[in-house]
């Protein structure tokens, strides 16, 4: 079982309903996306914290180090938009280099906090959901929303097949190692390029199989899962709307 999976089955913030817990994510990620403002991914990502932390139960060391994953990817990527080589100076910072300059503007840089910002808090919008939400309780609040059917069979297969892909290649892995297939760099990348090649056949075996398996239990297009129903609360709601009327409102008078 994923890490994620495991916190979510044991957030005190499971039995919540699974549609507020959709709704308030969705649009808390939509309203942060469209504003671009700083204060607003401030906000969110404090609200967000607070209720996966405190609220839900995470160990604080989990949840950090979950968010220092997509940091990583931030940073390289905002660094590209905050950092120029160019033969002319700008305005924030310039480090000579022969005859060029490693330089930045400060256009650059505030936009590439606001990029950070905006797509870190982003991303604690999708933990606060999956970090407190069981997979067959989100997709049980898809079909209440009415989404698409086929949209949802998707989302529970590419799920399953995730682990599919993880005990395949632990397996693959555990082989290698016990025949020392890791003992160098070179047999590593050698052990690598093998593990890649057959966990792509083993998993299309793997998947022909589960296919069978699900058609001899009478498959008719529908996977059908059982979750609890939990009902929706007033308050709950309630603190939702205005939660977004906040957000909204710090959007537009002061973004």
């Amino acid at each position: 079982m994923l890490l994620i999976d495991k916190l979510s089955y044991r957030s005190k913030l499971r039995y919540v309903n699974a549609a507020e817990k959709l709704v308030y994510a969705l649009l808390t990620l939509a309203l942060c996306i469209l504003s671009r403002s700083v204060k607003v991914a401030v906000l969110v990502f404090a609200v967000n914290g607070v209720l996966t932390v405190k609220k839900g139960g995470i160990p604080l060391f989990r949840y950090i180090k979950l968010l220092m994953i997509p940091l990583a990817f931030l940073v390289i990527g905002t660094g590209a938009v905050m950092v120029n080589v160019s033969r002319t100076p700008l305005d924030a910072f310039a480090l000579p280099a022969g005859g060029w300059y490693i330089t930045g503007s400060c256009e650059g840089i505030r936009r590439g906090l606001e990029l950070c910002a905006t797509a870190l808090a982003s991303v604690t919008c999708l933990y606060f959901l999956s970090l407190n939400t069981v997979m067959t309780d989100i997709l049980g609040a898809c079909r209440k929303l009415r989404l698409p059917s086929l949209l949802i069979e998707l989302m529970l297969l590419i799920y399953r097949f995730i682990f599919v892909l993880f005990e395949t290649a632990s397996s693959i892995t555990v082989s290698q190692q016990s025949r020392l297939g890791n003992r160098d760099f070179r047999t590593r990348v050698r052990s690598f390029g093998m593990m890649g090649a057959s966990l792509f056949i083993l998993a299309l075996k793997r998947s022909n199989a589960l296919y069978d398996a699900m058609e001899s239990r009478c498959y008719d297009g529908s996977i059908r899962v059982l979750s609890r129903e939990q009902p929706a609360k007033a308050g709950e709601i309630t603190a939702i709307i205005l939660y977004e009327a906040v957000l909204a409102a710090v959007w537009l008078l002061c973004g």
